[in-house]
């Protein structure tokens, strides 16, 4: 009878377990994932952004996968894909 309660407790625990890494680990990265997603499907034109390179600027123009920004004074326009924006200006990159 001790072996069979062994067994049990184990599987237990490894369910136990998984459920956390799940909850504690997976989730909150598929949640991270969808906010970016969201994000980089709201921009328009006339938002101030911020790329993964560190790059800011206004955005000019949006495209199906693409955005164009333009930066500085001298308004330099650069062509960017959208999974390059790390986030809009004003708003924190893990805002909630």
């Amino acid at each position: 009878m001790t072996l069979e309660g062994t067994i049990l407790e184990s599987i237990i625990l490894l369910v136990l377990m998984f459920g956390l890494l799940y909850f504690f680990m997976i989730r909150p990265e598929n949640k991270r994932k969808k906010e970016a997603e969201n994000l980089r499907n709201s921009l328009t034109v006339g938002d101030e952004i911020t790329s993964i390179g560190g790059i800011t600027g206004t955005v000019c123009a949006v495209k199906d996968s693409t955005i164009v920004i333009e930066t500085g004074a001298d308004r330099v326009r650069i062509e960017l894909t959208k999974w390059a924006v790390s986030s809009k200006n004003g708003q924190e990159a893990g805002k909630k």
